[in-house]
């Protein structure tokens, strides 16, 4: 299946003291090129996660962002450290014998004070273990944004290689009609001028002008585009270098074109090459 390198997923787990929440985002590349961006406390997670992206994804730059959210939790329970309650109980009874005059301290003072109100303990092995799985989650919506998307992109390459199919297979049939013109054209100017030395260049023009292997390598590179498009592995790279045989082949076609309706098909196998070129760019 043909694979885009551009995509996005997001994915969101509710644990037992948080919540996880991974983002996913590919875009083409040379290769595969992984960043990834974790919580300090999660560090030892990423040589899982890279060998775990790469199980899911051959090619392309792809950054993964994990989130570990205890806001929501914390809203609603609150957990106090009582040991640094009593400290600061005592620093303010402390204080209070010195200085009488100052005002009592109150319990929101207390409890604003840091240290005093703790983030709830968790099972970090446990939210370890769970974002591996979420991340895989999210990998396997990734790659199906990424199927979806080549299957778009490979119908507009199919597209447009069954037209430069038809440009070929319309030239090849004129091309004895083409030969015939100008070999009438030329044998006409060689009884006029009755100089041996013009038919000899003429041959040698004709001969030069010969687009016919051109032809034949134009109809196996499209053959195999379209081959190549029906493959289970990635096949990015195979597309991109027929690209630049097939834009190769149809630059040599025009340089060695001495009719209009050769150029023609050139210049029309040129832009849909290129507009192969610029979805081929983006396949995994």
């Amino acid at each position: 299946m043909t694979r885009s390198m551009t995509a996005f997923a997001r994915s969101e787990q509710d644990l037992d003291g948080s919540r996880l929440v991974w983002e996913v985002r590919s875009v083409n590349h040379r290769y595969l090129d992984v960043h990834l961006r974790l919580p300090d406390d999660f560090r030892s997670l990423e040589p899982p996660c890279r060998k775990l992206i790469g199980e899911f994804i051959n090619r392309g730059r792809i950054d993964a962002h994990l989130k570990h959210d205890r806001s929501s939790v914390t809203a609603r329970e609150i957990h106090i450290d009582p040991g640094a309650v009593e400290s600061l109980v005592a620093a303010m009874k402390t204080i209070e014998q010195a200085h009488p005059q100052l005002a009592p301290a109150r319990t929101p003072d207390i409890l604003g004070w840091p240290g005093v109100i703790t983030e709830p303990p968790i099972d970090r092995d446990a939210v370890s273990r769970n974002s591996i799985r979420s991340l895989e989650k999210t990998l396997a919506m990734l790659v199906e944004g990424r199927d979806r998307e080549g299957a778009r992109m490979a119908a507009v390459i199919r597209d447009r290689a069954t037209q430069s199919q038809e440009v070929v297979s319309g030239l090849c049939g004129k091309m004895p009609e083409i030969r015939q013109k100008h070999q009438e054209k030329w044998q006409n100017k060689m009884e006029e001028l009755g100089e041996e030395r013009l038919a000899q260049e003429i041959v040698a023009m004709l001969t030069k002008s010969d687009i016919s292997e051109e032809l034949d390598r134009l109809q196996t590179h499209l053959a195999e585009v379209v081959r190549l498009l029906g493959e289970e592995k990635p096949v990015g790279r195979g597309l991109d270098f027929l690209m630049q045989e097939l834009n190769r082949e149809a630059n040599t076609l025009g340089s060695k074109s001495i009719d209009q309706e050769v150029t023609n098909a050139s210049i029309e196998l040129k832009i849909l090459v290129e507009q192969m070129r610029e979805q081929v760019q983006n396949i995994e």
